[in-house]
């Protein structure tokens, strides 16, 4: 099988923790991909594979069998350091933690997995990644002269700065009041839309879900449903229906 058109997909993907009685099969034969300029949510209750699939897919993570694919490469073939490579400079990444480097400025995080392969940033991308999220008037700020909205827009900068393969973010507005996480989701989708980026993020929130442009439903580590052009009307629908165990219906 191949993924062609994808940023990154899985095909037969199996991870498993314990052996015998006590195994866990946290992903169960998964094969998904995700195509180029889209923006993918994936949800599913505690235990149902999310995040497991999410650190997979970044290659935080390694399978008990199957692949893993980012562009052409598949990461089974990789060595750590080259995977640790590929992770530098194909992926982005957007934690709900900001995970921000407290001694460097705001531009200094931004610019960092860049520094930290010899890089030099595209400036013209650069600049138009640090409007878009305006941060122009707080580069040289330190992360604790900044508010957690300020602190995540940094995050998605620095993600974005790169031009990654494809960006993961994990719960990117957990720790953001209602207004903020809706400004960062804003941005996120107009970096699909208007830079043809690819984002894969796991979130609980129907309504931070309603922002991408599909919606995959995880169980017992299967994609168990999907939802195309979701709203958080027909997101909480399919979440309902899967809550009593009856079939989703079509959206």
């Amino acid at each position: 099988m191949a993924l062609t058109t994808a940023a990154a997909g899985t095909i037969n993907a199996k991870k498993t923790y314990g052996s015998g009685d006590t195994e866990v099969r946290a992903l169960d034969d998964v094969t998904v991909s995700f195509d180029q300029g889209q923006f993918t949510a994936i949800m599913g209750p505690s235990g149902s594979g999310k995040s497991t699939l999410m650190h997979c897919l970044a290659g935080l993570d390694r399978l008990t069998s199957g692949q893993v694919i980012i562009g052409e490469t598949d990461l089974s073939t990789l060595s750590e350091k080259e995977l640790t490579l590929l992770r530098r400079t194909k992926v982005g990444f957007v934690f709900q933690a900001f995970n921000l480097i407290p001694t460097l400025t705001a531009l200094e995080n931004i610019t960092l997995p860049l520094d930290l392969g010899k890089a030099k940033p595209d400036q013209a991308l650069l600049d138009e990644v640090v409007t878009a999220v305006g941060l122009a008037d707080r580069l040289s700020h330190k992360p604790n002269e900044l508010s957690g909205g300020q602190q995540q827009r940094v995050a998605v900068a620095r993600a974005l700065a790169s031009r990654p393969d494809v960006i993961f973010a994990d719960e990117p507005t957990g720790n953001l009041d209602s207004q903020t996480g809706a400004e960062i989701l804003d941005f996120m989708r107009r970096a699909v839309t208007e830079f043809g980026q690819t984002i894969v993020m796991v979130t609980h929130d129907p309504i931070a879900a309603a922002y991408a442009d599909r919606v995959l439903f995880l169980a017992d580590g299967k994609i168990v449903s999907e939802l195309v052009e979701p709203t958080t009307d027909s997101i909480l629908s399919q979440l309902r229906a899967a809550t009593l165990g009856a079939k989703p219906q079509d959206a």
